[in-house]
């Protein structure tokens, strides 16, 4: 049984054949290539879109520090908004924000219990101004009223209860200037004018306390802050190797402790906590196999009581024995993964999580001292009884030595002795995940249960590069894109067409993001791997990727370039061209779907643009559905239940999977089909309805 809990109060906010000559191939988006379905996959339920991808009844619950209100989002008018209602008498709840377009996503609690703030952008434009809502009064105002800036939070205080430290870039679009805010008057007062640093990290007294700001080697300087005035010299540093695997985890209450996860001199990350007088460090914890990937904290004060290891599965060790008996106490009542959401300033009530795989997800109510589990709500209790299908953790060797952990779902009734592998092979989707540096992760996943109740398994592999499993892991993918990188997850391919999962001419791939990256750079440099491809948001050239990331990511640029390739030198060009799917669009001889945000600040259109016109100009079939209201991924249910609509129509083609007709699934969202739509079952008829 493992356990994942992150309690956070703030944090929510800080937010990869032949040459074709032009008209001379064209792409089968008609051929069936798909082995039968056994009769038990068929005869499953199809879970509808709507019970995956549609708003949840609720979500993302939490309690006042005082432990007086509860809060939620669910739907309002189909959108979702906060919900407020007190402690002791839930029933009486209302909605105390009025979304009538964009859902609330993330919404927190002010440490003094009196106001709600949530977060929120413009057609995913990803510039988040902060909002805050009176508790007692129901009166709503923009905290952070200004055009064009990403609000980031810099510390919240367990004795200042009424202010936070906001990072704000309003005057300058590359760097955030610290601001107190008041939460209750909406006053901010400037507290240090950044010109140059990536983040700050303040104390308990919210007195900013560090700066941090990336070196000429890609790595990153340590600054302390006295009276101010950041420091001229660091008081530490790490290298490039180290810059992803190392950080600060914060303060105690007292400021004589910061912790820090760190990986210098080691390979995964260790956490120690060093004396901010003596600067002498401790050792906390290490793994060999993954790195210390989070802690719960004593909320008086500040002290680590349990920290995770997430190799496989996410492990909880707990150090403090009252945390322990409490953790034990929750893991001999529920099954699957749990976690701590939200939790009372006494730390006597917990909002607790609990993701039993095969069933919808809850959230409870634990009351420590009754010893009493209340459930507050069922996530999506549509999908009470729907044939969800457990995850699979595996090892995959790639072929240069390195171990990729992975996650495999398969179609409901292929393997009937439960042993990780169908009895016949079935088509399969190779799953990958965004970042690069980020990680897949064991747990309920939307997209696996989709495609596996349609009739395929669902790989997902941590290709080298992704995060959670120490530097020499996440290092061996420098300078790696479409290289070694997409090596590995051809070793993944081929290790489950071996395993007899798979046959070889019935993968598709499929992504977001770096995922949609790859989903590109598998149809260009290996055309006949995979039978066809859907990419979301994937960039097709690395070099205008790099021209245009946003402003705030300018202090961090050189790990960029460090990592990918330096688009100002010439060997660095030729990498990023090199390895830019755009540059071999004619190689592409299996269908393509491409979904895209028009607003996305990360991955700009002109990614998508670019390589569905030069597709065109070789006579190169494609589909391409864009999302003039959506940004680097779809926030709106309605669109996200109108593009999987799509996917699953069009890898059914593809691959001879089953899947939901698409109805009028078009009509509520904003898909605008560009290319292709003859190319997708029922989707000419779903435009024309």
């Amino acid at each position: 049984m493992t356990s994942r809990h992150t309690p956070r109060l703030l944090t929510a906010l800080l937010a990869a054949s032949a040459l074709t000559l032009p008209g001379a191939v064209q792409a089968d988006h008609h051929a069936t290539n798909g082995a039968e379905m056994t009769e038990a996959t068929a005869a499953a339920p199809l879970i509808p879109r709507d019970a995956l991808f549609g708003n949840p009844s609720r979500a993302q619950g939490r309690l006042s520090p005082d432990g007086k209100w509860l809060s939620w989002l669910a739907p309002k008018n189909d959108v979702l908004n906060i919900w407020l209602a007190p402690a002791d008498n839930p029933d009486a709840a209302k909605a105390v924000t009025n979304a009538t377009d964009r859902p609330i996503r993330q919404h927190f609690w002010a440490p003094d219990s009196k106001s709600l703030g949530y977060i929120q952008d413009k057609g995913g434009d990803e510039n988040f101004l902060l909002y805050g809502i009176d508790v007692e009064t129901g009166e709503e105002r923009t905290l952070t009223p200004f055009e064009n800036t990403r609000v980031q939070i810099v510390g919240a205080s367990e004795s200042i209860r009424d202010k936070i430290l906001v990072g704000l870039n309003n005057r300058n679009p590359q760097f955030h200037d610290v601001h107190m805010l008041d939460l209750n008057t909406g006053e901010l007062t400037l507290v240090l004018e950044n010109n140059g640093y990536a983040g700050f990290m303040a104390d308990d007294n919210l007195d900013v306390r560090m700066a941090m700001r990336q070196n000429a080697e890609g790595g990153t300087d340590y600054f302390n802050v006295v009276d101010g005035e950041v420091e001229e010299e660091p008081f530490t540093s790490t290298a490039m190797e180290d810059s992803l695997t190392t950080n600060p985890a914060g303060y105690t209450t007292d400021g004589t402790i910061l912790y820090w996860l760190d990986s210098r001199d080691r390979n995964t990350a260790a956490l120690y906590a060093q004396n901010t007088e003596t600067g002498e460090r401790t050792l906390i914890a290490e793994n060999d196999k993954a790195d210390i990937g989070g802690t719960i904290r004593d909320p008086k004060t500040g002290v680590v009581e349990a920290y995770s290891v997430n190799y496989l599965t996410n492990e909880w060790t707990a150090t403090d024995p009252e945390l322990k008996a409490a953790l034990d106490w929750l893991d001999e009542r529920l099954e699957g993964d749990f976690g701590i959401s939200s939790r009372t300033e006494d730390d006597r009530t917990w909002i607790v999580w609990n993701d039993p795989l095969v069933a919808p997800s809850k959230t409870y109510i634990f009351d420590r001292d009754a010893e009493t589990l209340t459930e507050f709500y069922t996530t999506r209790p549509e999908l009470e009884g729907a044939p969800l299908q457990p995850m699979h953790p595996v090892e995959i060797t790639s072929r240069d030595g390195l171990t990729l952990p992975s996650y495999l779902t398969l179609p409901p009734g292929s393997d009937k002795d439960g042993d990780g592998r169908p009895e016949e092979a079935v088509p399969m989707v190779l799953l990958v995940h965004g970042g690069p540096w980020a990680r897949d992760e064991y747990g309920f996943n939307s997209i696996h249960q989709m495609l596996a109740n349609r009739g395929y398994a669902v790989l997902s592999t941590n290709f080298r590069g992704s995060t959670g499993f120490g530097k020499d892991f996440l290092n061996a993918a420098n300078l790696q894109w479409g290289l070694k990188m997409h090596d590995d997850l051809i070793d993944a391919t081929d290790w489950a067409i071996s395993e007899g999962i798979t046959a070889e001419d019935q993968v598709a791939i499929m992504g977001g993001s770096y995922g949609g990256y790859a989903t590109l750079a598998g149809l260009t440099f290996t055309p006949e791997k995979f039978a066809c491809g859907v990419d979301i948001v994937g960039p097709s050239n690395l070099e205008t990727l790099l021209s245009t990331i946003p402003p705030y990511w300018a202090p961090l640029v050189k790990i960029f370039h460090t990592r990918m390739g330096d688009p100002n030198t010439e060997e660095g060009l030729a990498l990023l061209k090199a390895a830019s799917p755009l540059y071999k669009a004619d190689q592409i001889t299996k269908p393509l779907l491409i979904a895209q945000g028009a607003n996305d600040p990360r991955v700009k259109q002109a990614e998508s643009d670019q390589i569905v016109n030069a597709m065109k100009e070789a006579g190169i079939p494609v589909t391409y559905v864009l999302y003039p209201d959506e940004g680097h991924g779809f926030a709106k249910p309605d669109n996200n239940k109108a593009f999987f609509g799509i996917a699953e129509n069009f890898l059914a083609e593809c691959l001879g999977g089953r899947a939901e007709p698409l109805g009028n699934v078009l009509e509520p969202s904003s898909a605008e089909i560009l290319e292709g739509a003859e190319h997708v079952k029922g989707l000419e008829d779903a435009i024309e309805g």
